[in-house]
């Protein structure tokens, strides 16, 4: 135990003390007013997200002698990021893998292939060639869902080239019927069906090809169907049916892919040439600019809804994956000039939601199906992006509120300026595809 006795404070000491205590006493009083003082909280910024960045390609025509381009959009900020030469007249392009991009090029029979991620180097495939000069196999459209096989339509060739991705050679040249123009291969990568627009009047087809051997399926009962001119070909998400438009016809055909017979068909009018599936809420879009009418149809059970949509000479359709809205491009000439516009419909009943004008421009391109105004809506359903061929430039609309935010122009073409010491004009998009 300890002997210290304490002692008293010094006079100094409490003074020093009570001049502290009033101090922090007027320091409280301060506080205890009717005066909000608020306090700052640092607010940590939003970090990059290290996924992969939403991308849509372009593909723009420059002209017959002169190779086209492939340009590569940033979703997130409406910027060309890349752009990659394509070969001479390129009308389609697929992709694979969400990483590789194949272009046909229908003026020279060959395949452009190239990273998404940048724009080079850029690998040409060569298609079968029959005749003195090119096009001899004419390759029109390009897709697959393997991830080790992409598949060319070759109109002129009457012909499906089948493209091994790993190694960008040709491994199979399949026979199909004349003119192949569209194609489509089952989810389960089973088959492909070819559409064979025909010629002069003989009568189209449509071609059944098994993956596994890249054989021909023989004698089909869809053979029997009656094809006048197959224009397009979309695969439900399960695999069971395959969809056939006959635009000479004016009705879509579903085809039974276990027994390759058409099972029902539904007319959507002469002239329909364009149709879109949409995975999400499991519908068909069908496009048809001679009736100005899309028309949706049901491919649970295969039905179609009583009325059609009314939009004066549609060209193209896109649904946004998440399953809000549709968006139809269309162009209405008058004299030398077309004017675009998108019409915005609301997929859960069926109506128009707003439009929204794009341009009036000198009618320039000779294509006048769906490529004039190609339509792709971005993977996270933010952007949807037109390919605007007649004023080369590429619209992009924002979803969140339906405007036009931009239209981005075109690579240059190799067309001479329209005036000395001017720019050239630019190329013309024909073909929108929407990446990962």
């Amino acid at each position: 135990m300890s002997n210290r006795i304490a002692r008293p404070m010094s006079r100094t000491t409490a003074r020093r003390a009570h001049a502290l205590t009033v101090g922090i006493l007027f320091l409280l009083c301060l506080g205890c007013g009717e005066t909000y003082r608020p306090v700052a909280n640092p607010v940590i910024p939003n970090q990059p997200n290290p996924a992969f960045t939403h991308v849509v390609m372009v593909i723009s025509d420059n002209g017959v002698n002169n190779p086209g381009a492939s340009t590569t959009i940033d979703v997130s900020g409406d910027t060309a990021t890349s752009q990659s030469q394509t070969g001479l007249g390129p009308v389609h392009a697929a992709l694979t893998s969400g990483t590789q991009v194949f272009v046909a090029n229908s003026l020279e029979d060959t395949v452009s292939e190239f990273s998404v991620a940048g724009p080079a180097p850029v690998i040409t495939i060569s298609l079968p060639s029959f005749c003195g000069s090119p096009p001899c196999s004419m390759p029109v459209f390009i897709g697959g869902t393997e991830t080790g096989t992409v598949y060319v339509a070759n109109s002129k060739g009457n012909t499906v080239s089948a493209i091994a991705t790993a190694t960008d050679l040709v491994t199979n040249n399949i026979t199909v019927g004349t003119s192949p123009v569209s194609l489509a291969e089952t989810p389960d990568t089973q088959k492909v069906y070819v559409a064979n627009q025909g010629t002069n009047g003989s009568g189209g087809s449509v071609t059944a090809i098994n993956t596994v051997d890249k054989s021909v399926v023989v004698n089909p009962p869809l053979a029997n169907f009656g094809w006048v001119s197959p224009a397009w070909v979309v695969a439900r998400s399960d695999s069971q049916r395959i969809y056939v438009l006959d635009q000479g016809s004016g009705l879509v055909a579903a085809i039974d892919t276990s027994s390759d017979a058409v099972v029902s068909s539904f007319s959507v009018g002469i002239g329909a040439n364009f149709m879109i599936y949409d995975s999400r809420l499991n519908r068909i879009y069908v496009v048809n600019p001679a009736a100005n009418t899309v028309t949706s149809l049901d491919a649970s059970t295969d039905t179609l809804p009583a009325t059609p949509i009314s939009v004066a000479n549609p060209k193209s359709v896109a649904a946004l994956p998440d399953g809000t809205r549709l968006y139809i491009s269309s162009g209405t000439v008058s004299g030398a000039t077309v004017t675009s516009k998108v019409t915005v419909i609301n997929a859960a009943n069926f109506t128009v939601k707003t439009t929204i004008p794009i341009t009036s421009v000198k009618a320039f391109c000779t294509v006048k199906t769906w490529a004039e105004l190609s339509v792709a809506a971005a993977a996270d359903s933010s952007r949807v992006y037109v390919g605007n061929c007649d004023a080369g430039d590429t619209a992009i609309i924002q979803t969140s509120n339906d405007t036009l935010v931009t239209q981005m122009p075109a690579p240059f073409s190799a067309r001479k300026p329209s005036t000395d010491g001017g720019t050239p004009p630019p190329q013309n998009p024909v073909f929108v595809l929407a990446g990962p």
